[in-house]
C-alpha cells in the first residue's frame, strides 16, 4: 500500500531572505520521501519572494486575495496531497516530519501539530516553547506547524478568510472539538526574529491580550488596528 501523499503549504509575503532556505531545507526530505510536495503561495510580494521560492525548487501559487487564510485554503485547493501540512515561512519541522504525520494518521489522527522551539536560547524564550506540549488553545498557534486530513479540513470548511489575524487559532479550534488532534511529542523550530524586534516579553503581552480580545468579542478591524499599531514590522 503506498504512502499518503502529504502537500506541504506555505503561505507567504515579502519573505525574501528566508523562504529560499526554507524551501532548500525541506527539499531533500520530499525528494527522497517521493510522496510529498511544496507548495508556496504567495500574496504579490514585491521584493523577490516568488523569485527565490521558485529557484529554491518550490511550485509557486500567485493567490488572488492577500492574508494567511485565503492563501492557506488557496493552497489546499491546488494541492494534491490527502494529507494537509500548513507551515509558516520561517518555520523548521524536524528530520522525518512527514513520517511522523503519517504515522500520527494512521493511529487515528485527523489533525494535530508540533510542539514548538525557538531559535533563540533566553530563558524566557524557552519557557514560552515549553508550554506548547499542553493541549491548551491559548498555546495552539501556526507557527507549530498544522496537519490535517483533506477531508477533515473540507467539512471543516478551511480557514476562514474574514479573519485576518486568529486565523489559524480559530481554525484549530474546531479541530480540537473534533476530539481526534494530537501534538506530536517533538520540536518544531521557529524563528525569534519577531520576538526580537518587538521585545521578547512585550510581543508575548500583545498576543495574550489579541487572544482574550478576540474571545471577549473585540471586531476583526479593531484586533487588526491594534496588531498595526503595536507590533513593529508587521506585515499585516
Amino acid at each position: 500500500m503506498s504512502k499518503a501523499f502529504v502537500s506541504v503549504i506555505i503561505p507567504v509575503y515579502r519573505e525574501a531572505g528566508h523562504i529560499g532556505r526554507l524551501v532548500h531545507f525541506l527539499k531533500p526530505q520530499l525528494e527522497q520521501d517521493g510522496r510529498a510536495e511544496c507548495l508556496v503561495v504567495d500574496a504579490q510580494s514585491d521584493d523577490g519572494t516568488e523569485a527565490e521560492a521558485r529557484a529554491a525548487g518550490a511550485r509557486v501559487l500567485q493567490s488572488p486575495r492577500k492574508g494567511r487564510a485565503a492563501q492557506m485554503n488557496y493552497g489546499a485547493s491546488k494541492s494534491r496531497g490527502t494529507i494537509l501540512f500548513f507551515l509558516h515561512a520561517d518555520s523548521y519541522p524536524p528530520e522525518g516530519f512527514l513520517d511522523d504525520i503519517r504515522a500520527r494518521v494512521k493511529e487515528g489522527a485527523e489533525s494535530g501539530c508540533y510542539r514548538l522551539a525557538f531559535d533563540e536560547p533566553l530563558a524566557v524564550m524557552r519557557l514560552y516553547a515549553w508550554f506548547t506540549r499542553f493541549d491548551v488553545l491559548p498555546f495552539r498557534f501556526g507557527d507549530q506547524g498544522l496537519f490535517v486530513q483533506r477531508p477533515v479540513f473540507e467539512v471543516e470548511g478551511g480557514f476562514d478568510e474574514s479573519l485576518v489575524v486568529m486565523e489559524d487559532n480559530v481554525f484549530i479550534r474546531q479541530l480540537r472539538r473534533r476530539k481526534r488532534f494530537v501534538i506530536i511529542p517533538r520540536q518544531l523550530t521557529t524563528s525569534a526574529r519577531k520576538y526580537r524586534e518587538n521585545g521578547f516579553v512585550r510581543l508575548q503581552l500583545i498576543f495574550a491580550a489579541i487572544f482574550v480580545l478576540h474571545y471577549a468579542g473585540l471586531s476583526q478591524e479593531a484586533l487588526v488596528q491594534f496588531y498595526r499599531d503595536v507590533v513593529r514590522q508587521n506585515k499585516i
